[in-house]
């Protein structure tokens, strides 16, 4: 049996093939994450063991980023072939929105699937005396790293809130981990990370020192409508949360690119389906990963490798 032939029969259950994958897409698989203490990058770790079990014959490595606006540049300029990314910057990056860290629209952006909901999660130092979005006026606070998804989730937020950065005392653009070093060593007050729930910095920061999960009222995400929705933090999520706490959630998406074969499409997402356990092991955020949700308000065309999977097991568009 042909190489070729074994990736079809064994790791992906194609039943004929007319032509091979191309020779970039099948030899290399760069995953496109985040910072090492956010969610993305746990979860790509077990893509790419997901991928390397299924496409044996490709050589799949994990990329530390500075996540959603990165990626998606990055699967433009075709030097990744999967990434996370939030739906807002999904959105903002087809549209070419420069203020978002889009030169041009990016128009080579295909989607795989819907994942998991982002949590909006602002923390607050308990000292600080914060408690609500408007606490935070005067205030020393990290919003992430410049252009990320994170830091342009702070933007929106706070507009939808009536405010701005100029309402803060401080402004710092941090990824998630320093942000936490700081707030440690009493050098700013709160952070605003957006990731799955139980964040490794955040579960970090609870246990070394007494914090506050800010609320954030559900008329801010009616406010500002898709692809943001009204979430809760549920209690005990982090040392020290007695009670769920509301706030805003927006949808991360797995996305490629149209330089990526429908063949290795197709395998990267069946694959992915077909080992939920592991990406829930990797990480608790994979519990809301739903196949009857992958094209969830998908902000740009789907792979076509990823709708002859939605195709085979009945899954469309809502």
């Amino acid at each position: 049996m042909t190489v070729r032939n074994r990736l079809a029969a064994a790791a992906i259950g194609l039943s004929a093939v007319t032509a091979p994958l191309g020779a970039h897409a099948a030899e290399f698989i760069n995953v496109l994450t985040g910072g090492t203490s956010g969610v993305y990058y746990p979860m790509g770790v077990a893509l790419s063991k997901i991928y390397t079990e299924a496409l044996p014959d490709a050589k799949v490595q994990v990329q530390s980023t500075k996540a959603s606006v990165e990626n998606l540049n990055l699967l433009q300029q075709g030097k990744g072939e999967i990434g996370f990314s939030l739906g807002d910057s999904v959105k903002l990056a087809a549209e070419g929105n420069a203020d978002a860290g889009f030169a041009a629209p990016l128009d080579k952006l295909r989607g795989i699937a819907a994942v998991y909901p982002n949590y909006i999660q602002i923390v607050a130092s308990e000292e600080s005396g914060i408690k609500t979005l408007a606490d935070l006026k005067g205030k020393s606070v990290s919003v992430g790293a410049p252009k990320s998804g994170t830091e342009l989730n702070a933007r929106a937020i706070l507009e939808a809130a009536g405010m701005s950065y100029d309402d803060l005392g401080k402004v710092e653009y941090l990824p998630f981990a320093e942000s936490v070093e700081l707030m440690k060593n009493r050098q700013i007050d709160a952070t605003l990370q957006s990731a799955g729930l139980g964040v490794a910095s955040l579960k970090d920061l609870s246990t070394s020192i007494p914090i506050t999960v800010v609320s954030v009222p559900a008329e801010v995400a009616e406010k500002l409508g898709a692809p943001y929705v009204a979430g809760e933090i549920p209690a005990s999520t982090y040392e020290g949360q007695a009670e769920t706490v509301p706030t805003v959630a927006v949808i991360n998406y797995l996305v490629s690119s149209d330089a990526v074969s429908d063949d290795v499409a197709y395998a990267m997402t069946k694959s992915m389906f077909e080992s939920l356990d592991e990406m829930k092991a990797a990480h608790a955020a994979a519990n809301d990963i739903d196949v009857q949700k992958a094209l969830q308000g998908m902000p740009v065309p789907v792979h076509p490798g990823a709708q002859k999977y939605y195709d085979e097991v009945g899954v469309k568009a809502e």
